[in-house]
This record gives C-alpha cells, structure tokens and sequence, in this order.
C-alpha cells in the first residue's frame, strides 16, 4: 500500500480518544480519512490536529443503518475506494451496577453501540471492498481487554466485547475470497477521558479499589498503523496492547 490515491481510511468514534489518535497516526502517515462520530465539533478538533491532511468529518451514530450507509457512500465518493475501516466506536455504559439492577435500556444502548454499530459498519465496508476494483481491504475491530477477561460488573460492555470476538472471526473467514482481511485489536489502560478513573482507582475482583498504571494513547495508534499497512496477504488476526503493568494477566 504505497501509492497515496490507495490508503482511504473510514475511523469510527474519531472524535475523541483512541479513535482520535488513530486518525490522526494515519492522517500523518499519508491515509487520506473519513472520520465519523456523534459530535462533529469534536471531529473537526481532530481534523484540525493535522492541518492540510485528506480527510472528511461526517456526524455520524452507528447504531443507525442510515447513518452508516450514508458515512460510507461519502467517504466513497469523495475518496474513491475504501481500503480500511477501523471500527472503534463504544461505549461503556454505566459503570459498577449489579446485574440485576442494569435498566434493559442501558444494556440495550451498550449493545446498539459496540455490537450493532460494529456490524453495520463492517458490512458497509465489506460491500464496498468486494466490488471495488482493485477489490479488498482490511477491518480493524477495537476489542478490549474485555474481549478476554471482563472488569466487576461490566456486563454489558463484557459480553459485547465477546460477542466482537465472534464477529472478527467470522468476518475474516467470510472476508478471505474477496482479499478482505479482519483482524482485531484489544486494548488495555490507554490513556483517554474515558479511563481517567482508571488511575484514580479501579474496582478490582476482590472487591477492593485500586489505581491503575495506563499508557501512552499513541502506542495504541502505531499498533493500528503498523495492522493496516500490511499487505493484504498478511494479517494480524488479534493483537493485544496494554499497560505493562495493569492487572490482566492474573486478574483473578
């Protein structure tokens, strides 16, 4: 992938984060992008981040197929082609509530996101990159730690992340005749708004509360970077990046 006019990008949840950093790693390396969010003064603040780059903001809620379908057919009008989609759109959900307390419509909105939003997203993508010509392209799914191992009452985001598993697979599988390569990345403690809490103190299995180490958002990008910039005879099925020292390996 060295010709320019070949490295389209579509980023989802590109406002802010880690889907912001991705965006912005790809924009300076050259990918033209389509960034979609629910916001777009915060997709314009990511835009702005690398001045001049090839991009297009469109506000964008995945969990609508409408909305989906009309990211992707601009992003394929204005760029020509779509050869990555880095699906990372997702939303906790409310945090530290009890199963049987969790409002079915908190569960519903966390299942909307992370899991409808992810397939409609990736079955836009897949049109496009089985008729294009030259036909093909990559998926990258944001997993999660949690795609392993879930957090204390975190049943909704857990099981979506789980199910995201399944989905990968069996993209990749269905995706392998039409050069369409889909791997996943699962990611731990990187250093967003949304994990601030994470260093103030998170509660751990034992039921006690324990700040946690995080990293460099930026570590994440490059992993996505160096995913998307294989060629699509190779592919990385599942990565996982996180803070060296989180508690993950032994969460217990």
């Amino acid at each position: 992938m060295t010709d320019r006019q070949s490295k389209i990008a579509v980023v989802t949840g590109a406002g802010s984060g880690i889907g912001r950093a991705v965006a912005v790693e790809l924009l300076r390396a050259g990918w033209s992008v389509a960034l979609a969010g629910r916001r777009m003064e915060t997709l314009e603040k990511t835009v702005a981040l690398v001045p001049g780059a090839p991009s297009l903001a469109v506000r964008t809620d995945v969990s609508r197929p409408e909305d989906v379908e009309a990211l992707f057919a601009a992003a394929a009008e204005l760029f020509g082609r779509i050869d990555l989609l880095f699906n990372n759109a997702g939303t906790f959900g409310p945090g530290g509530v009890p199963v049987e307390d969790l409002p079915y419509d908190a569960w519903r909105h966390v299942v909307d996101t992370n899991l409808n939003g992810a397939f409609l997203c990736a079955q836009a993508a897949y049109r496009r990159m089985k008729e294009q010509d030259p036909q093909g392209g990559r998926i990258i799914n944001n997993g999660s730690i949690s795609a392993h191992t879930p957090r204390p009452l975190s049943v909704a985001y857990t099981a979506t992340k789980h199910a995201l598993t399944g989905l990968t697979k069996s993209l990749s599988l269905d995706g392998r005749p039409y050069r369409i390569a889909v791997g996943q990345i699962d990611i731990g403690n990187a250093a967003t708004d949304m994990t601030a809490r994470m260093e103030a103190g998170a509660l751990q299995a034992n039921g006690e509360v324990v700040p946690e180490p995080v990293m460099d958002v930026a570590d994440v990008a490059r992993t996505v970077r160096h995913m998307a910039e294989l060629p699509l005879e190779a592919n990385v099925q599942f990565a996982t990046v996180l803070a060296t020292a989180m508690p993950y390996i032994g969460r217990g």
